[in-house]
C-alpha cells in the first residue's frame, strides 16, 4: 500500500490531497482540503505558513511519496513569481521530509485522470470523484486538483 501526496501549489491556497493505492489496486482517498494563508500577511511570512502547515502535514501523515503541478505559463508575473515561490517551498519540504518530489504538468494530469489532456477543469474533477468513489466533487477546487495530481502520480508510478 503507497500513500501519495498530491500539491496544487499557491500563496494564497495550496490545495493537498492524500490517496493510497491498495494492495488490490484500488485508489483511496485519506485526506484532502486546503493550506491557506491571510492576504494581509506579507510574501515571506506567507511562505513561512505555507512551509510550517506543509511540514506538520507531512509529519502527521507520512507519506511515502509526492507529487507537485508543474509551474505553467502565467499571464500574470505577479501571479508566477508567487506561485513560483510557494512552489520553491513546497519542494524543499518534500525534499527534507525525504521523499523525491515528482511533479506533472496540468496537461499530464488531465491526460492522466480524465485520458483526455485538454479536458475541463469539471471533467478531470467528476473523474477525481469516480476514482475515488466518493459522493460528490471534492471541494475547494485546489483540493480536488491535488488529489488529480495524486492519482496521476500513483498510476504513473506504477507502470514504470
Amino acid at each position: 500500500m503507497t500513500l501519495a501526496l498530491g500539491i496544487d501549489p499557491g500563496t494564497a491556497t495550496t490545495g493537498y490531497g492524500l490517496v493510497r493505492l491498495t494492495r488490490d489496486g484500488d485508489l483511496v482517498a485519506v485526506s484532502y482540503g486546503i493550506l491557506s494563508t491571510p492576504k494581509e500577511s506579507t510574501p515571506a511570512a506567507r511562505l513561512e505558513m505555507l512551509f510550517d502547515q506543509l511540514n506538520d502535514l507531512l509529519k502527521e501523515h507520512k507519506p511515502d511519496t509526492a507529487a507537485v503541478e508543474k509551474l505553467f505559463f502565467q499571464t500574470n508575473v505577479k501571479t508566477a513569481l508567487a506561485v513560483g515561490q510557494a512552489r520553491g517551498v513546497i519542494l524543499l519540504c518534500i525534499q527534507k521530509a525525504g521523499l523525491e518530489p515528482f511533479e506533472y504538468t496540468p496537461n499530464e494530469v488531465k491526460q492522466a485522470v480524465a485520458g483526455y489532456g485538454g479536458a475541463d477543469k469539471r471533467q478531470v474533477q467528476d473523474m477525481v470523484r469516480a476514482l475515488l468513489q466518493l459522493e460528490k466533487i471534492p471541494k475547494p477546487d485546489d483540493a480536488a486538483d491535488a488529489l488529480a495530481i495524486a492519482i496521476t502520480h500513483l498510476n504513473t508510478k506504477r507502470y514504470e
